[in-house]
């Protein structure tokens, strides 16, 4: 499903991770590591590969529009799963 997000807030969603997400994301789907980094803002193309991420320049980092939300879904639930019982994120 396609999801349109600021380039800041998705950043903001990336520097929030626990340490260790990043890898643990691209184990689970069975993806590099620099992809995953690549779809929150990274360049690493040698490595990695693109993954339907689309930036246009603008206010507040300009606009993302997100092919497929499966790692920033995954993304959210982990941290969601960091937050103590009762809390909302």
């Amino acid at each position: 499903m396609a999801r349109t997000i600021s380039f800041n807030e998705l950043r903001k969603i990336k520097d929030a991770l626990p340490d260790g997400t990043i890898h643990r994301i691209a184990d689970e789907l069975g993806l590099k590591v620099e992809t995953v980094r690549n779809y929150f803002g990274g360049y690493n193309f040698k490595d990695g590969r693109s993954c339907g991420v689309h930036i246009e320049e603008g206010s507040d980092g300009g606009v993302v529009a997100l092919d497929d939300t499966t790692i920033l879904d995954r993304a959210l639930q982990i941290m969601q799963e960091q937050q103590p019982s009762g809390q909302l994120a």
